[in-house]
């Protein structure tokens, strides 16, 4: 081993442990891993940052646009209607329909945005149909998983392989390559949720108190202001008993009995009642402020927090939301999201360690908000937070919906007979999307999920590193040497075996990344073909079904749902298990060595 090859093996060592421990955002780790390598002088400035135009990132960025034209035409709301008809002819053809809704839609645009679209219904199922939302949410992220491997254009993961087989001189993927492969993993998949899935996946009912439901604070309390109170009259920004002990007023109600909104701005006056949030160690140092009296506790309910013009709304914090790792605080987040009030979150772990203005969100954590209905309209178009809450469907557009299905069969179709590449296809329709007003270049340059796109520039030069030292040509002559006597197939079966097991640690686009180029030289070494190689790296990379992190959707669901990290485990495990048998059996025979 020489001395770069070390350096580049200690440097995607630092970056996996950095992805499993989420201190930094994975395009964040991504990034840092390709700068590194130009300061280190793995790679020269054209190889570092050809990830940027690479067309695999470029398809990725232009395949956002069309998913988003597809969203704003209100096409795919009939789906979510279809769930709560489905609810009523049983259970198992409620998961049958979900699934199958779920992995038809992620076959041809991002997983994450299907997720996205079905999580709300499935989630009201839980009051209307009184099915536990734990029992709809994982086969729905499973669902979606399985359905994104059933095309090119269902992941980014496919695009990503398929650009570094192209970059290698292999033949990039057709459209519907992965297609009858994809099917058997997705029957397979359905099949076991259908039935053993079925039986592991919990059942954990809503917990019907809303302090139980979303962790809002020890104690909610009323203050009541006395004639003898030093701030009287004074609006609460200027308030030294909000500003110096950690509570947070949720209402207030007058002397008359009117409930007025608490803004910084509001003044407080004598025979107001506020109503507050702490924890029991600041409550008794509020008894003991000039000018207040302290009431009993008072119940979580909704009409103690709220008056007749607000209600209350649950957001998710979505996976690469910009909010992540940011305080409510630090946010300003009233200001942020037109006189929204965040009252409560609910954490992975379901409890909060500090102050719940000043606790650091994180990917999947539920805000629980006070707003008005004209208010709450700055989260319905927000990108950063997921409203898991009802709201009002998208008006169709007729025309717009004939055009934008147009502009995708003609993406799909032009690619898949090869008349021109996918990545100019796909840009062109994204072109095409906007010319045609189904999305304005704002809407489009919104839809593009940029923390995505950095992360893809960053870990393909991984790749590229491991390539350029010979890393991946070590450690594929280091894998045929262990596994290689036993034939090509248990070499595959190998790689498929790693693959799903890293991505279930780290980020799946770092993992084909990483693994593909070393896939592509252990097919040299055996002199195989490499195509069932690569495709086991791809299909493998987005079957991540162990861990709530392995893969977005995994994320998406676990607070909403309820989930342990141990469902994961129990559900997941089985299912990770035999489709690596499937895959061992089956890509052989759809793509021969």
């Amino acid at each position: 081993m020489t001395f770069e090859i070390g350096l580049v093996f200690s440097i995607i060592i630092l970056a996996v442990i950095l992805f499993f421990t989420e201190k930094f955002t994975i395009d964040t780790v991504s990034i840092g891993v390709m700068v590194t390598f130009l300061l280190t002088g793995i790679l020269d400035i054209e190889e570092g940052l050809s990830g940027f135009s690479n067309p695999a990132t470029v398809t990725v960025a232009a395949m956002f646009v069309v998913s988003a034209a597809i969203f704003n035409t209100g096409l795919l709301d009939s789906f979510t209607h279809k769930l709560s008809s489905q609810a009523s002819k049983g259970q198992t053809h409620l998961l049958f329909t979900l699934m199958g809704s779920a992995g038809f839609l992620s076959a041809f645009i991002s997983d994450t945005a299907v997720v996205a679209l079905l999580m709300p219904a499935v989630i009201r199922l839980n009051t209307t149909d009184n099915i536990p939302a734990s029992k709809l949410l994982m086969p729905l992220s499973f669902g979606a998983l399985m359905g994104g491997i059933c095309t090119l254009l269902g992941t980014s993961t496919n695009i990503l392989v398929s650009g570094i087989a192209e970059k290698a001189g292999l033949p990039s993927f057709g459209v519907f390559e992965m297609s009858l492969m994809g099917l058997v993993f997705f029957a397979t998949g359905l099949i076991y949720m259908l039935t053993i899935g079925r039986w592991l996946t919990p059942s954990r009912k809503t917990k019907s108190e809303l302090g139980d439901s979303i962790q809002l604070g020890n104690y909610l309390s009323e203050l009541i202001i006395q004639s003898d109170f030093e701030q009287l009259n004074e609006p609460l920004y200027k308030q030294t008993l909000f500003e110096k002990l950690p509570i947070k007023p949720l209402q207030i109600i007058r002397s008359d009995g009117r409930k007025v909104h608490v803004y910084p701005n509001t003044a407080i006056q004598e025979g107001d009642i506020i109503r507050i949030t702490s924890d029991k160690g600041n409550l008794e140092k509020v008894k003991t402020t000039k000018g207040i009296e302290l009431k009993a506790d008072l119940k979580w309910h909704a009409e103690n927090i709220t008056d007749d013009e607000e209600r209350l709304y649950e957001a998710m914090v979505t996976p690469n939301s910009f909010l992540i790792n940011k305080s409510i605080k630090g946010l300003n987040f009233k200001k942020l999201y037109n006189q929204v009030l965040v009252i409560g979150i609910r954490h992975r772990s379901d409890m909060l360690e500090s102050l719940l203005s000043k606790t650091a969100l994180r990917a999947g954590d539920v805000l629980l908000l006070r707003a008005t209905e004209d208010s709450i309209q700055s989260i319905e178009g927000s990108d950063d937070l997921l409203l898991l809450s009802e709201t009002k469907n998208k008006s169709l557009n007729k025309t717009k919906s004939i055009l934008t299905l147009i502009v995708l069969g003609l993406i799909i179709g032009l690619a898949s007979f090869e008349v021109f590449p996918i990545v100019v296809t796909a840009v062109a329709g994204a072109i095409a999307l906007i010319m045609l007003r189904s999305l304005s270049a704002e809407q489009a340059y919104k839809a593009i999920d940029w923390k995505v796109i950095l992360m893809l520039a960053g870990v393909l030069s991984m790749g590229m590193a491991l390539e350029k030292t010979g890393g991946s040509q070590l450690i594929g002559a280091s894998i045929v040497e262990e596994v290689g006597q036993y034939g090509p197939r248990a070499v595959m079966s190998a790689l498929f075996a790693l693959t799903f097991i890293l991505t279930n640690v780290m980020s799946n686009n770092a993992t084909a990344a990483l693994l593909a180029p070393i896939a592509i030289s252990i097919a040299a070494a055996l002199e195989v073909d490499s195509r069932p190689m690569l495709m086991a790296v791809t299909f493998a990379a987005s079957l991540s079904f162990m861990t709530p992190m392995g893969y977005q959707t995994n994320t998406m669901i676990y607070t909403p749902g309820n989930y342990r990290f141990s469902d994961y485990i129990k559900v997941g495990t089985p299912l990770n298990l035999l489709l690596w048998i499937v895959a061992t059996i089956f890509i052989p025979y759809f793509f021969p060595f």
